[in-house]
């Protein structure tokens, strides 16, 4: 519904990994890893995943086999599988300013162009939640809501049970939540308040709450780590789509541990090539994905975390994945062809500095 929504699918290329040397074992367990294709993905055509958010999208043009022809704003494209993910094969729904709402089966879509939407329009459906989220250790996040990664929109409803009755209050009612005991306090723009329970938007059962903010980019808050929220009016010039920029390639220098530094451009985890893609990881129960356009310098202390330095000066120490971790499987620097990249395990990073 958003531009800030999150895109998932499965890139059905693996090119990368084929330039990958075959390594020499080595009684250091960083060397006894197998880094060939087969013991780095089970299903060898469509475990890496795609995630990107719908602003950095063109154009989405399905094709057979569950198969879609994605689009960027740059020009160009990439082929990407729709089994196991739900942004593929549904069915669209369109608001139409003279029709209303028309759901369209995915099997009669040809293409899907995406653009800005207008200033002379009011969006139909609502505004989308926005305000700022604090954390169990007062880490505290700024952005767009989307609460028990579900409601998104001022219009969507907030369940519990208050003393009296069951409740459903709008999200642009409400002032501010605070977890408490077993459910939450909520205070609204009238002056009222609740204690609701007995619902997942309230209680444990929460599916966790994401903030998108433009300086770090998607942030996850466990129900453990999250203490209260408090809403405002969102700004008017948020993630918009002209906001999300033309997509370039990774590109940065490599300071490695035994070899000279190596610059250029970058596939990241052998994998991740667009600086819109994300790096993901965890600190205090929280799952940060950050989009590599964000990210200034990558260190890798130790085997299971690697500091991440924002270009808003903002320093992270996440784990939790192999994106940050000794399960990354290295980077590839890439020359005009093949006999010219140079692969990076993993272990012999010293800092990656982006350009």
């Amino acid at each position: 519904m958003l531009w800030t929504d999150e895109f998932n699918a499965a890139k059905t290329s693996s090119r990368y990994e084929k330039m990958v040397p075959e390594q020499k074992e080595e009684s250091d367990s960083w060397l006894n890893f197998d880094w060939k294709l087969s013991s780095i993905w089970e299903d060898k055509s469509t475990t890496h995943q795609f995630t990107c958010q719908f602003g950095n999208l063109s154009e989405v043009i399905p094709q057979e086999r569950s198969n879609v022809m994605l689009k960027f704003k740059n020009g160009r494209g990439l082929v990407v599988n729709g089994e196991g993910y739900n942004d593929i094969g549904a069915t669209i729904h369109v608001w139409d300013s003279e029709l209303g709402e028309l759901n369209i089966s995915w099997d009669n879509v040809r293409r899907i162009e995406f653009m800005p939407f207008p200033a002379s329009e009011k969006a139909a459906l609502g505004t989308p939640i926005y305000g700022t989220v604090e954390s169990v250790r007062h880490e505290k996040f700024t952005g767009f809501i989307i609460w028990d990664k579900d409601e998104r929109i001022s219009t969507d409803k907030l369940d519990g049970d208050s003393n009296d009755s069951d409740v459903a209050i709008a999200f642009g009612d409400i002032v501010s939540i605070e977890k408490s005991g077993r459910g939450c306090d909520v205070a609204l723009k009238s002056g009222r308040s609740f204690h609701l329970t007995n619902s997942n938007d309230v209680n444990s059962e929460n599916r966790g709450v994401q903030v998108y903010t433009q300086d770090v980019g998607i942030v996850t808050l466990s129900w453990d780590a999250f203490r209260q929220v408090t809403l405002a009016t969102p700004p008017n010039d948020l993630a918009a789509y002209e906001d999300f920029p033309v997509p370039h390639a990774l590109r940065g220098t490599v300071s490695l541990l035994d070899d000279k530094d190596a610059t250029g451009q970058i596939v990241y985890d052998i994998d991740e090539v667009f600086d819109f893609e994300f790096l993901e990881g965890k600190e205090n129960d929280i799952e940060y994905q950050i989009p590599f356009r964000n990210i200034k310098r990558i260190t890798p202390k130790n085997f299971d975390y690697s500091t991440i330095e924002l270009r808003s000066g903002r320093s992270l120490l996440l784990g939790g994945g192999r994106d940050v971790s000794s399960k990354n499987a290295g980077l590839l620097i890439l020359g005009k062809d093949k006999n010219t990249s140079q692969y990076v395990p993993w272990k012999k990073i010293n800092v990656i500095t982006f350009q």
